[in-house]
């Protein structure tokens, strides 16, 4: 039996690490997966890779295109998913576009995510006002559809988080995923608004690629969430990433402790 995302925060903060799947391979990627939560991953986000990623950065765009190339599919991340189910319970979430679940089919897709264990899913375009029809279908099979909140209005904040499951990942800067050797968003106020309405965990991520980023941002919020840094090193050193992966997520989970 798979954990739903709230355990991820049953323990203080939690670091969530996200990977792209495919990139260099579907095999290196569960390997990966397994090293992330051995060096102490709360939760992980799984990109499924998109032709066109448009909140994606360069360094994600790229992994998308390299497990493109190497024929990952919607079907092998989800076959790849069951497999590591076999070894691990951690809340995995899915992170991918609207036009892959469209395509898949709502109803098949969600379905499969249950029969695998995938506890959520991040849709970075799917936009509030048009959430229900996905989020329904979601919600019948067990998946948490995970809210964005972007440096944005006090009144937006809270419409997106009164109701929201799971977690809120909150984004820490305007623009796209990708590391920043800075983050001047005035985060506190924002997971301020968001506690005032609602009791979910809230995440910042974006940016994020320092064990020092990640405790000033853990101190603000119930997490970190890191992603551009981990692909980096995946594309450094492609099949042999694994031990610098677990350094790397040992390093930014120690800082939030």
């Amino acid at each position: 039996m798979s954990k739903k995302i709230a355990d991820a925060f049953k323990n203080g903060k939690a670091f969530i690490a996200f990977i792209t799947a495919g990139d260099p391979g579907i095999e290196e990627t569960k390997k990966y997966i397994l090293a992330m939560e051995k060096a102490g991953a709360d939760l992980i986000e799984i990109g499924i890779p998109f032709s066109d990623p448009i909140a994606e950065g360069i360094v994600i765009q790229e992994a998308d295109l390299r497990a493109l190339k190497s024929g990952t599919t919607t079907d092998s991340v989800f076959d790849m998913v069951a497999d590591l189910r076999k070894e691990t319970d951690i809340p995995l979430v899915f992170m991918t576009y609207l036009n892959i679940v469209f395509y898949y089919g709502y109803e098949k897709f969600f379905s499969k995510c249950e029969e695998v264990g995938i506890s959520g899913i991040i849709i970075p375009d799917l936009p509030y006002e048009e959430k229900d029809e996905c989020e329904s279908i979601a919600a019948k099979h067990g998946v948490e559809v995970v809210r964005m909140i972007a440096p944005t209005s006090e009144d937006r904040i809270k419409m997106i988080a009164e109701d929201a499951k799971g977690f809120i990942y909150v984004v820490s800067s305007m623009g796209v995923t990708g590391v920043r050797s800075s983050i001047t968003t005035n985060l506190e106020d924002i997971i301020g608004h968001i506690k005032a309405v609602t009791d979910v965990p809230a995440a910042i991520g974006f940016g994020i690629s320092t064990p020092e980023q990640a405790k000033k941002m853990a101190d603000y919020s119930d997490g970190a969430i890191v992603g551009s840094a981990i692909v980096k090193l995946i594309a450094k050193y492609g099949k042999d990433a694994e031990k610098y992966i677990y350094d790397y997520v040992k390093s930014m989970k120690d800082a939030i402790r």
